[in-house]
């Protein structure tokens, strides 16, 4: 049975760029229903966080929220976050733990003492373009996981979402416009100091009541309003109006210009709104207890 108790949809357009606040973040947010979602302080330029105290005290119980980012790395592919390294962890939520620990010191939710690491910056394709000696790991597919050529290794949920027509990228990728690994890896320092009675689905169990954060892949919500993977970005307010319509939301009702992060956010909240309610969505056939356990999932992704 999906689960229908949610009455609060919000996503979370999120950045991994350096410093304290950025135009790249977007918050948006809306209820139950087909009300146009909205932007949560229009405007403003978050600080990541300023995020993290928004979900912790201004969310209304029940909401489910969904963050653009990758909640974990690779592990199914080899069998470890970082193989053949002592230290690696065992999960999601110890991986977290590994990049606070390591970044402690960073402002700003930063991971730069992650990345630079003398051990697992093998495994990143990093600064200037240099690739990690361990970065093309499993480029020929592991454990029964289709190649990844030059791409850098995929989550099993990366994997899916390929074959449902997005174009994923690693989150060992730390370059180029459409890398994903700053963000994630900053994210995870978020997720490690969420309190414990918000969990991060399908990590932690969907509890019965109360707030839930699950990754979104903003991509997702685009294909199901209709629009092309190689034209997913929405920049206008016609254009979001009609992608709010395919999805049986009332318009936003913005003119003109709006930057494409804060459209990604309106548009996804909207969409969770439907898809939360889809109980396929909640049980996705790939995703065993050991993969939910390490590598997480994208909601949405069947």
């Amino acid at each position: 049975m999906a689960p229908s108790r949610f009455t609060h949809f919000a996503a979370v357009d999120w950045s991994g760029a350096a410093g304290e606040r950025h135009r790249g973040i977007a918050v948006a947010i809306c209820n139950i229903g087909d009300a146009a979602p909205m932007l949560v302080r229009p405007g403003h330029r978050w600080s990541r966080a300023e995020v993290l105290d928004w979900l912790v005290r201004d969310t209304p119980d029940d909401t489910l929220i969904g963050f653009d980012l990758g909640i974990s790395l690779p592990f199914a592919d080899a069998g470890a976050f970082f193989p053949g390294w002592a230290n690696t962890p065992p999960d999601a939520r110890r991986l977290w733990a590994l990049v606070e620990a390591i970044c402690a010191d960073e402002a700003h939710l930063g991971v730069g003492s992650f990345v630079d690491h003398p051990e697992l910056s093998r495994h990143f394709r990093r600064h200037g373009g240099r690739e990690g000696d361990l970065f093309r790991l499993c480029a020929d597919g592991g454990n029964g996981l289709p190649a990844t050529g030059g791409r850098g290794r995929f989550r099993v949920t990366e994997h899916a979402q390929a074959r449902a027509g997005a174009a994923p990228t690693s989150n060992f990728n730390l370059i180029g416009a459409a890398q994903v690994g700053k963000g994630s890896l900053s994210g995870m320092r978020l997720l490690h100091r969420l309190p414990r009675d918000i969990p991060v689905w399908p990590i932690d169990p969907l509890p019965a009541s109360g707030r839930v954060v699950v990754e979104i892949y903003t991509t997702i919500a685009a294909l199901a309003a209709g629009r092309r993977a190689g034209a997913s970005k929405i920049r206008d307010g016609a254009g979001l109006d009609a992608a709010l319509a395919a999805i049986h939301s009332r318009p936003a009702g913005l003119n003109g210009p709006i930057p494409d992060h804060a459209a990604d956010a309106l548009l996804t909240a909207a969409w969770l709104r439907g898809a939360a309610q889809r109980a396929d969505l909640w049980a996705p056939k790939g995703m065993t207890p050991q993969i939910a356990r390490t590598e997480g999932w994208t909601f949405g992704v069947g």
